[in-house]
């Protein structure tokens, strides 16, 4: 018997001898075993909308990465041609002559997500870039990295500053480049020793860290923000395997035109002056919210030498949700911003407000402070994203949406949720984890066959208490008796 068997075996039997007890009380009594502590919101509502369960149905709760849920939904409801070749979003390079000798090289981001300098790209390539510089001219000034198709709006409001330096809490900008990250490998060295350490040299890394005897690894890292030197820490054991980081990147503008200066030089392209960024900072209206002009227009002058066409923003929509992805999300938020004012955070939650208020959900029922979810100001009420979820089911792009979701017990963030059980194949749904908050919402299939919308919420969770074991089981209790 599997594990996920065995547990919604054990959700029933507890209730065996309760089976005339409602089903909300028995679903009640699946949460509180769990453990003291959370405090949880669930509502899950059939076909016609009739609610099955309602706990704490309009509280409003911490929804972490749920919050991707409302920005790609918005991008579905704002944004054109999302299945065709993204024609307007590549980065583009163009060479500028502002004085006597080698002209600079521009690198523009124009909101690309997929932008790529790995060895092995295929697509959507930065040589790719660097090859049309390097077939032009053989000596240039400056590279330049500019990002002013969107303001320059750094981290979300609300987010944790410990997630800075890492993968997740990557800065956001119009240009991108491997996802802003930086990655660094750890291998161990002789007992007694540090580590030897592998990564690009765009961070310096002052290493604390020890080897000692066993596999156990225990490292971790921290960086200031705008800061370029990595602080190593920890230990790692010899017989272990080599550890890999991935560190967030701070100013994506300057990232990308470091590396556009090797891959140049690696074309025999001289560098003769340094690296620079060119930034939009955001104004600010009295209200104290973020107020944008349009992005400077070029010159004519200034001709664009190349740009790339990334593949479809489905298609980057799908791994956005399906790995829940927060620089992709963000840039997303930024895309619908851009179509209706300037590419700021304000505008873009401007249009996921319009689109919730066109959907019925209640002012009272959300806050959103970014498009990822990573802010611990935002907010979502149970009873509302139910509400916006059937709304979404109802659109002609309903279906395909809904297609971009993590499936229970197939690769994704719920792979190894929901397998063994009933609702394997059978509940598509986002995840969220932040801070002691655990979220997931969607839809599932149930015993009867009739799909039945949801959202489980739990926030203040204590470490020693599984809330996302717990809301699995609710959720399997539901589909069996529905």
């Amino acid at each position: 018997m599997t594990r996920g068997i065995a547990l919604f075996a054990a959700a029933l039997l507890a209730c065996a001898g309760v089976q005339a007890e409602p089903l909300q009380q028995r679903v009640e009594a699946v949460l509180q075993a769990a453990g003291p502590g959370p405090r949880y919101g669930l509502v899950v509502a059939d076909g016609t909308g009739k609610e099955i369960v309602a706990i704490n149905p309009d509280a409003r709760f911490i929804p972490g990465s749920n919050t991707k849920m409302f920005t790609t939904a918005a991008a579905f409801a704002t944004l054109d041609g999302l299945d065709q070749p993204d024609a307007t979003g590549g980065a583009a390079v163009r060479l500028e002559t502002y004085r006597k000798g080698a002209p600079d090289v521009v690198l523009e981001g124009h909101g690309d997500a997929r932008l790529s300098s790995a060895p092995d790209c295929t697509s959507d390539c930065l040589a790719t870039l660097a090859d049309a510089v390097a077939a032009k001219t053989k000596r240039v000034h400056d590279v330049i990295g500019d990002d002013t198709f969107y303001p320059f709006e750094s981290w979300p409001q609300g987010m944790s500053w410990n997630n800075i330096p890492t993968r997740s809490g990557t800065n956001i900008s119009a240009l991108t480049l491997d996802d802003n990250e930086v990655p660094l490998t750890v291998t161990p060295g002789a007992v007694g020793k540090m580590p030897t350490l592998d990564l690009p040299p765009y961070y310096t890394v002052d290493n604390r860290a020890l080897t000692v005897a066993g596999d156990k690894v225990e490292l971790g890292y921290d960086r200031a923000p705008n800061g370029y030197q990595v602080r190593l820490l920890g230990t790692i054991g010899v017989s272990a395997k080599a550890e890999l980081f991935r560190m967030g990147v701070d100013d994506p503008a300057r990232y990308a035109a470091w590396r556009l200066k090797a891959l140049l030089e690696a074309r025999g392209v001289k560098v003769t002056g340094t690296i620079d960024v060119r930034h939009r900072l955001p104004e600010w209206s009295d209200d104290g919210a973020h107020r944008n002009g349009a992005p400077p227009m070029r010159s004519p002058q200034q001709p664009v030498l190349a740009q790339l066409t990334p593949p479809s923003l489905y298609e980057d929509m799908v791994h956005t949700n399906k790995v829940s992805q927060n620089l992709h999300a963000e840039l997303f938020l930024r895309r619908v911003s851009y179509k209706a004012g300037s590419g700021s955070v304000a505008d873009g939650l401007a249009v996921v407000h319009a689109m919730l208020d066109k959907a019925g959900v209640p002012r009272a029922d959300y806050n959103f402070a970014d498009g990822s979810g990573m802010s611990s100001y935002d907010r979502i009420a149970p009873r509302g994203t139910v509400i916006f979820l059937r709304w979404v089911a109802a659109q002609p792009w309903g279906a395909q949406w809904r297609a971009t979701l993590p499936v229970g017990g197939e690769p994704s963030t719920l792979g190894h949720r929901f397998r063994g059980t009933p609702l394997e194949g059978k509940l598509f749904a986002k995840t969220g984890t932040l801070n002691q908050s655990n979220a997931i919402s969607g839809y599932m299939i149930a015993k009867s066959g009739k799909t039945l919308t949801f959202s489980a919420l739990a926030n203040d969770v204590p470490d020693e208490v599984h809330a996302t074991r717990a809301i699995d089981e609710a959720l399997n209790l539901i589909a069996a008796e529905n």
